[in-house]
């Protein structure tokens, strides 16, 4: 799975790696992004454009909001079966957009869990593959809400954890940011491990286990 990441970049940088996309140059760097907090999405609506949705998907049929907690991540093998995600999947599409992201590596003989950072070896933001989706609240308001793709592990996450963060070639932004409705099997595949050559993965302190903690410490690298 996915439940913790970052974004630290500046506009300047977002709009470096993600060109053309429209980017408010009032964002702050976010360093312990979690779930059902807001975070950056590039949704499919034609206007290539930065917004921010809550993460944790709230279907539409929802009754309530509290789903979205149990929502943060969508397995890519199942998405046109599961019925939380199918439409959204041929509908919905997003980019989520993050510059590093963390799992738990589980320590031999010990219950103790490491946290890694996990980031492009050049520095570079990039984008999850996501789904959005629009849920009507009792009291009239909308909410705009993200989930996160996962996949198999590609070499270097293999060891950390059994799932990894879909990661989108920028050459396939456009496909998936399809406004229309598309085929699920051209978006599969799509949805494949991202080239663990291309990335990097260290040890960073357990201050990241508390999602109170959105400090630049959360990505120090330590012994």
């Amino acid at each position: 799975m996915c439940g913790r990441f970052t974004l630290t970049v500046s506009p300047e940088q977002l709009r470096a790696s993600f060109d053309g996309l429209i980017v408010p140059d009032n964002i702050q760097p976010r360093f312990n992004v979690a779930p059902s907090q807001p975070v950056a999405v590039v949704p499919n609506d034609a206007k290539f454009q930065l917004d921010y949705y809550i993460w944790g998907l709230i279907p539409s049929w929802a009754k309530d909001a509290s789903i979205g907690n149990r929502m943060i991540n969508a397995r890519a093998e199942t998405l046109s079966e599961k019925p939380s995600f199918r439409s959204a999947f041929r509908r919905r599409r997003c980019l989520i957009l993050a510059d590093g992201f963390y799992e738990w590596r589980a320590s031999p003989g010990s219950r103790a869990k490491t946290p890694m950072y996990i980031k492009m070896e050049s520095g570079e933001p990039f984008a999850f593959a996501g789904l959005w989706e629009s849920w009507q609240s009792p009291d009239g308001s909308n909410i705009l809400s993200c989930t996160i793709i996962t996949t198999q592990p590609n070499s270097l996450l293999e060891p950390i954890h059994n799932r990894m963060p879909v990661i989108l070639p920028k050459d396939s932004y456009g496909q998936w940011l399809e406004p229309e409705e598309i085929d699920p099997k051209q978006a599969q595949e799509l949805l494949k491990p991202y080239p663990a050559d291309l990335m990097t993965a260290y040890p960073v302190s357990t201050l990241v286990n508390s999602p109170a903690n959105e400090d630049p410490l959360c990505i120090a690298p330590v012994a």
